[in-house]
């Protein structure tokens, strides 16, 4: 039986500043930070006071005026939803798919083009971690502070290096094994970051538009990128319930295009 390394496990009971997301009946939810002497406004009753929580295990129940609520360990994608945004997020369905397509893993070196809110970047982080790096590049000096911060609550700083350029400069860094555009005009930056890629490695832009991802795709191929495709996913939930389980009338439909290509060497 392989013993897991006691540095990697993560606790399961509440500690001082630790990230609680407060779940009650009917997906109402509250991310957050625990500090002694905070209270929470909630929307079945008093404001609660987080020092109660300290000691707790996670899945434990929170008895309210009004309710009942559960103190949950937040997943990715609740960090993801709950990210402090100033821009557009990238959804956790489009984030999976292309972690796990373009083969981003633990150690894994990324180049992420367009830091944005920081959504994506959270998930990119956890997914290199505990050996790896992504290095997020914005034009913008203001939007990224909005990033740290949520790279910061997610306790995932020392994973992402935030760096500053204006487009078509070239990296400082090379190497990387995939890269992430999330840029309006991406095909701008082909040839700069296909310098900053290994062979073999993976490209992903994401736009929201047909023209954009059609004048993508090609630029990749005449840059000498194989296998380019271009794919959308729809999420569609279920509500499951004992003889009447159906489809819900409202779905995660449209929001990104994924446009994916490999390097090759010359």
């Amino acid at each position: 039986m392989v013993e897991l390394d006691k540095a990697i496990i993560t606790p399961n009971h509440i500690e001082e500043g630790s990230l609680v997301l407060l779940w009650f009946e009917g997906e109402t939810t509250y991310l957050v930070e625990v500090t002694r002497g905070k209270r929470v406004g909630i929307h079945c009753g008093k404001p609660l006071l987080v020092d109660e929580w300290i000691g707790k295990d996670f899945g434990e129940k929170v008895v309210c005026e009004h309710g009942v609520g559960y103190l949950l360990k937040p997943s990715m994608e609740d960090l993801m939803m709950k990210a402090s945004r100033e821009s557009g997020i990238i959804y956790p369905k489009d984030a999976a798919f292309l972690i796990l397509k373009a083969g981003i893993h633990s150690g894994c070196k990324v180049l992420e083009v367009g830091t944005g809110s920081g959504s994506l970047t959270m998930a990119l982080a956890q997914a290199v971690a505990p050996s790896g790096m992504v290095f997020t590049y914005d034009r913008r000096t203001d939007l990224p502070k909005n990033a740290v911060k949520n790279i910061n609550r997610a306790g995932l700083e020392a994973f992402v290096s935030f760096e500053q350029r204006v487009s078509g400069e070239l990296f400082p860094e090379s190497g990387f094994d995939a890269a992430i555009l999330d840029i309006p005009t991406p095909w701008e930056e082909v040839e700069v970051v296909k310098e900053a890629l290994k062979p073999g490695a993976r490209i992903v832009s994401l736009n929201p538009t047909f023209n954009q991802i059609e004048r993508m795709a090609e630029t990749l191929r005449r840059a000498g990128f194989i296998q380019v495709e271009a794919l959308e996913l729809l999420q569609r939930e279920i509500l499951a319930r004992e003889g009447k389980s159906r489809p819900v009338q409202r779905m995660v439909s449209h929001t990104e295009f994924l446009v994916f290509g490999i390097k090759v060497a010359s």
